[in-house]
């Protein structure tokens, strides 16, 4: 196990070293200039020159792709083309937000579609199974910001149950912290939870087929034990596959929703980068996203021997 994790996370180096050389060329290539926009629209070409020599952006691409780099590999993610701050200063101030986003959507979408998956299995055939499996492709369909709109506009704006905007930090106490992720979680759970409880119904069809769980029905085992003990048990490692390839979406949901609830995480920071063309900025949030998705897969991986005992590495 440990030679395999040792390996895992070696691998992630030249993961790393590629995503970096696409992220970079892309950026170099795509079209805008951020001297343009530092320097404004009145300004002439010989200003816009100047601030290109400036900020470096006059250097040829392999030059200033192994300075980037040289500071990539000492921790260093560059500094800010607009505030002027270190990118790593500026993820720290962001980070916050976007984790706790994250984290109550996934445990939200966990305690959710978990058990309607498990209930459309149960009900295979019936009207509820096909409810269940009609509101997962509404899930699926319907774009998060149109989602997050709606419940802006029912509970926070008609019935005013919750803020329709904004965050407020877990220091300042759990139940202002809450009810500010309440509605952004919702939004971006609907996606996530579509996904998982369609996984964990065919997972657990599969599972629900198999000879021991007649076996267990034919003794007398009671239906709950039966679907959350013994059946889920061995569902488990495709539904944490999803649950651990599904992360992507929260990453790219969390720019969305950040956007449509004002909350200054990490989401409207990528955003503002991109739209700056700020481009150490992006650079760095890329390989950050990046490499937590690597993280998570591993994890992923790690946890199937512990899910599985037949799996070993």
């Amino acid at each position: 196990m440990l030679g395999y994790v040792l390996r895992r996370i070696l691998s992630t180096v030249p993961v790393m070293a590629i995503v970096a050389m696409i992220v970079f060329s892309l950026l170099y290539l795509a079209p805008g200039d951020p001297a343009s926009v530092i320097a404004g629209d009145q300004a002439t070409p010989e200003d816009v020159a100047r601030i290109r020599a400036n900020l470096g952006l006059d250097r040829p691409f392999l030059v200033r792709f192994f300075e980037w780099s040289g500071q990539i590999v000492r921790g260093d993610l560059g500094t800010s083309i607009f505030t002027n701050l270190p990118v790593t200063s500026l993820i720290k101030q962001r980070i916050e937000p976007t984790l706790s986003l994250t984290l109550v959507t996934l445990i939200l979408s966990v305690l959710v579609a978990v058990p309607l998956g498990v209930l459309a299995a149960w009900k295979v055939g019936t009207w509820l199974d096909r409810g269940i499996m009609a509101l997962a492709v509404v899930g699926f369909s319907v774009p998060v910001f149109v989602v997050g709109y709606v419940l802006a506009y029912l509970f926070a704006l008609v019935l005013d149950w919750l803020p329709v905007q904004g965050y407020t930090p877990i220091a300042q106490g759990f139940w202002p912290w809450i009810q500010n992720l309440i509605l952004p979680s919702i939004a971006l759970g609907g996606i996530y939870i579509a996904l998982i409880a369609r996984i964990t119904r065919s997972a657990m069809l599969d599972v629900l087929a198999q000879d021991y769980i007649r076996t267990a029905r034919a003794k007398g085992l009671g239906q709950t034990p039966t679907l959350f003990v013994h059946a889920l048990k061995n569902a488990a490692v495709p539904i944490v596959t999803v649950i651990g390839l599904g992360m992507a979406l929260l990453i790219g949901g969390a720019v969305v929703t950040e956007s449509v609830f004002a909350i200054p995480g990490l989401g409207r920071l990528t955003v503002d980068a991109i739209l700056r063309r700020d481009y150490p900025v992006i650079q760095g949030l890329v390989l950050m996203f990046s490499f937590v998705y690597v993280l998570v897969n591993l994890l992923v991986d790690i946890s199937y021997t512990f899910l599985d005992p037949r799996i070993k590495y």
